[in-house]
Formats: C-alpha cells, sequence, structure tokens
C-alpha cells in the first residue's frame, strides 16, 4: 500500500522529484570542492590512486558514451526494452562516475593543464563546455529517468514530454562525457599537468 503511494506520488510529481534529487547532487559536488564535506567520507588517496581513479573515470565515460548511443540508436528502431536498458545502465555508469569523481576529489585534488598556448586554449574551452553541460544536464537527466522508470511506453508517447526531453538529455550528455574524455586524453596523455591537493585533502593531510 505505501509502495504503491510512493509510485503515485513519483509519477504525479516528477518535476518535485527532479529538483530534489538535482539538488542533492549538487550539494554533493559543491560541498567536496570546498571542502564542506566530512573528511572522514573519503579515504586519504596518494597521487598514484588520483591516476587510477582519473583512468577508470575516463574509462566509464567511454563506455557510457558508447551505451547512450545505443540507446539512442535502439529507441530510433522502436526497440523500446533495450533502449530503457541502455538508459537505465547510463544512469548506473553516472552514479559510478560520481562517487569516483567524488572521491577523487575529495581525498585526493585535481591537476592543472600544462601545456603550449595553441593547446592551451581548444582545452580550456572543451573544458569549459564539458563543465557546463555536465551541470545543465543534471535535472534534464533526471528528469528523463524519472519519467521512463514511472510512466509505460504508451504513456511517455501520448502524456509526457519525454521524448523531447531525453532526446535533448541524451545530446548533451552525450557531448559532454565525450569532451570530458578527450580533455583528459589531452590533461594526462599528450600534455602535462600540475597536481593541486582539495580542500577536503588538505584537511585530511593536516597534522591533529
Amino acid at each position: 500500500m505505501a509502495t504503491a503511494s510512493a509510485d503515485n506520488a513519483l509519477k504525479e510529481h516528477p518535476l518535485a522529484v527532479t529538483a530534489v534529487l538535482s539538488v542533492v547532487g549538487y550539494a554533493l559536488v559543491v560541498g567536496t570542492f570546498l571542502g564542506w564535506v566530512p573528511g572522514r567520507v573519503f579515504p586519504d588517496l596518494s597521487l598514484e590512486q588520483v591516476n587510477l581513479l582519473s583512468d577508470a573515470i575516463a574509462l566509464v565515460n567511454t563506455v557510457n558514451v558508447l551505451v547512450i548511443a545505443a540507446g539512442w540508436r535502439w529507441i530510433r528502431r522502436n526497440e523500446i526494452r533495450r533502449h530503457a536498458a541502455a538508459m537505465v545502465t547510463s544512469f548506473v555508469l553516472i552514479l559510478v562516475f560520481l562517487v569516483m569523481y567524488l572521491t577523487k576529489i575529495g581525498g585526493g585534488g585535481t591537476k592543472e593543464f600544462v601545456g603550449p598556448a595553441f593547446a592551451y586554449y581548444p582545452y580550456l574551452a572543451m573544458l569549459a563546455i564539458h563543465i557546463v553541460l555536465s551541470i545543465v544536464s543534471v535535472p534534464v537527466v533526471l528528469y528523463a529517468l524519472v519519467l521512463g522508470l514511472t510512466h509505460s511506453p504508451t504513456e511517455l508517447r501520448n502524456d509526457t514530454p519525454h521524448k523531447r526531453v531525453g532526446r535533448i538529455a541524451a545530446s548533451a550528455w552525450l557531448l559532454s562525457l565525450a569532451l570530458g574524455v578527450v580533455t583528459y586524453l589531452l590533461l594526462n596523455h599528450v600534455y602535462g599537468w600540475e597536481y593541486t591537493q582539495s580542500a577536503t585533502a588538505a584537511l585530511l593531510a593536516a597534522p591533529v
């Protein structure tokens, strides 16, 4: 009975659910960057571990690009179950990415690009687009997911903006992920970087 009531609430108020989930996600990321998340939440990472997490994040994002592309192809071919499975898988990969990313930032730090000007400015432009898209995509992706999980295929087609929202979400997230992988390659394997410890990691490393 309670489960049915909760399901109905999710179905009837997808925008509210999206707003709550978005705020939680934003708060976690901003809190981690600013050192507001308690240090004990994250392990104290070495630079080698930070590099391993960077590699793992790039791998997860590359796989996610392929998953989203497959999901897009399947819905265009009206293979609804495969499309739904791909989109849920994509969201799980986003969560995996988020956990690894927050762990890397909270327990380690960030890398700053070191390279020639002709590469630096395109790198910054791609990084900026990647970051902006990743920020603005969050509520759109969540809204499409909430609609997809709470409505039947017929309802999605006839009663919701799922098709339009999903197209925007997939396009924005696909471009964001692809640019993230490209900037990762430029930063880690083509040019150089300088390491900056995060606020939370600095607190972890400080003597008591």
